[in-house]
């Protein structure tokens, strides 16, 4: 059986379409699915439309997990995993930019044997400038720093039962799907996408939102960022040392020390540098603190389901 997580926020639009998009896709193909739909705190009516689609549908399994607030994508997507039942587990937008359509063919490479089909971006939709620029700056330095090419990369992925199992077993509570999936390991395949419209509504992200994702999924899956602290002081470093010889030889020659602005400056820089440096260091302590703490990744108020006789 195929399992699809869903994570909804504030989709209460998308939420039927989503069901009779992924139906009308894998009935025909004579796959057995379930929906796997994770209410991320939504404050619309999200849950009550999902509640109602497992009282009243009968031509497939659905199941809805509530968290009692938001905690995010990344705990939606872990907890919808941690529910499926299938074989093997699909994860895509509830808001239909990832196309159903593509089940199908990732459902049939994971016949043919592979464990991980990658959803990758064919072209990436309509978006603004900003959001734009911003995705390209973050995916290239995540790509950079990990070594994996995140560029194209989507949460839009199918994962065999034994990858899931692997998955769901990792105990760090910030977590990045995107590339965690990729570290894993296991035989994997690609799948090129064309990113839709929204079929309704408007996306959640905000650009505050979007920079607090981009700074949490890059300190929670590289310490690249500690090693451009080290990285600048080892420029700095040398930059000093070639002033203080330059120095040297003024004074040797007799000539007085000149340059009170260039001080000042320098001054300004190793400051800048000193103070960006320690934030750094005390972002990466606050994530080491979230972790010790060992809360759990979500809280999930309520889960309905399908009657068992249903398919």
């Amino acid at each position: 059986m195929l399992s699809v997580i869903l994570p909804v926020y504030n989709e209460e639009n998308n939420i039927d379409n989503a069901y009779r998009a992924i139906r009308d896709q894998l009935s025909p193909e004579n796959i057995d699915f379930e929906l796997v739909f994770v209410n991320d705190g939504s404050k619309d009516d999200s849950f009550e439309i999902i509640r109602r689609l497992t009282e009243n549908v009968r031509d497939a399994k659905i199941v809805g997990v509530s968290f009692s607030r938001n905690f995010g994508k990344e705990a939606a997507i872990f907890s919808g995993l941690s529910h499926a039942t299938g074989d093997v587990c699909a994860v895509m937008d509830c808001d239909l930019q990832h196309p159903p359509e593509t089940l199908v063919e990732m459902y049939h490479l994971w016949e043919q044997g592979f464990e991980i089909i990658e959803g990758v971006k064919r072209s990436r939709g309509r978006e603004n400038i900003l959001y734009k620029g911003f995705a390209k700056l973050f995916y290239r330095i995540i790509s950079r720093s990990t070594g994996i090419d995140m560029y194209r990369s989507s949460d839009f992925k199918m994962l065999d039962r034994k990858v899931v199992n692997e998955y769901i077993k990792l105990t760090e509570r910030n977590i990045f799907f995107r590339a965690l999936s990729s570290w894993l390991g296991y035989r994997s395949t690609i799948v090129e996408f064309d990113v839709k419209e929204r079929v309704s509504g408007t996306t959640k992200w905000s650009l505050k939102s979007l920079v607090k994702y981009a700074i949490g999924s890059i300190t929670s899956f590289t310490t690249a960022p500690m090693q451009l602290i080290t990285i600048s002081g080892v420029i700095f470093l040398i930059f000093a040392i070639i002033l203080g010889v330059q120095s040297f030889i003024k004074w040797a020659m007799g000539r007085a020390l000149e340059g009170f602005t260039t001080v000042i400056l320098l001054l300004l820089i190793t400051g800048s540098l000193i103070m960006i440096s320690l934030g750094i260091i005390g972002y990466y302590i606050a994530r080491i603190y979230e972790e010790i703490k060992g809360r759990p990744r979500s809280i999930v108020e309520e889960i309905v389901r399908t009657s068992e006789d249903i398919k």
